[in-house]
């Protein structure tokens, strides 16, 4: 695996450019997008498009997402060192070195058993070492919960009740919400039951399907 001088100032200007035009502040966020190799989580094809601020197919009908929408969310998780993370959609994997970078506690559940294997993979000759799981978004992974923080990469019609019975009181979970698109949302969960909403901006995911029985 190559990361050479040359990717490392494209990353450097990627940072650059989030930074100046998306008003990415978060500096664990900002360093965690330049260290994290994005190019070897594309195909080969589309390794001299892997700094631009877009998404790409990678496979199963799924894509990596944009680095603006990986930093805005992540800016919105707060990631604060040993937080114990939970990921709905593995994908590529890139979301998740982003959040290993950042000294988090990753947990990552894929439904495509495909993308699970490759990020599997991939994750580890990085030096990441996430929790990773292959199964149901839907069902997060109850066995290591309670969370403290649960990141959603992938459009949902529903806030799913289980993730929430696996989150922490005070936790919060950052999903997008919506059908053609979603909006991008902060759900806080309090002591007393009552769930807090907080709305972003609109965003374009693939969608959170449920494993057929």
């Amino acid at each position: 695996m190559i990361d050479n001088f040359r990717h490392k100032g494209m990353r450097r200007k990627l940072v650059d450019y989030l930074t100046d035009k998306k008003d990415i502040t978060n500096e664990l966020v900002l360093n965690a997008i330049k260290n994290v190799p994005r190019h070897l989580f594309l195909d080969s094809s589309f390794l001299e498009f892997a700094y631009q601020d877009k998404a790409f197919p990678i496979g199963d009908s799924q894509t990596i997402s944009s680095v603006y929408t990986v930093a805005f969310q992540t800016e919105l998780l707060n990631v604060k060192k040993n937080d114990k993370i939970l990921e709905i959609g593995t994908g590529s994997g890139y979301q998740t070195a982003v959040l290993c970078e950042m000294g988090a506690k990753v947990f990552s559940i894929e439904r495509h058993m495909n993308l699970y294997k490759k990020a599997k993979g991939l994750l580890k000759k990085l030096n990441y070492f996430p929790k990773l799981k292959h199964g149901d978004g839907y069902l997060g992974i109850k066995e290591d919960s309670p969370f403290d923080k649960i990141l959603v990469t992938c459009g949902a019609t529903e806030l799913p009740p289980e993730l929430i019975n696996q989150l922490k009181i005070g936790g919060f979970i950052v999903i997008p919400i919506g059908h053609e698109e979603q909006m991008m949302t902060v759900i806080v969960k309090h002591a007393d039951g009552i769930l807090k909403k907080i709305e972003y901006e609109n965003f374009k995911f693939v969608p959170f399907l449920r494993n057929k029985k």
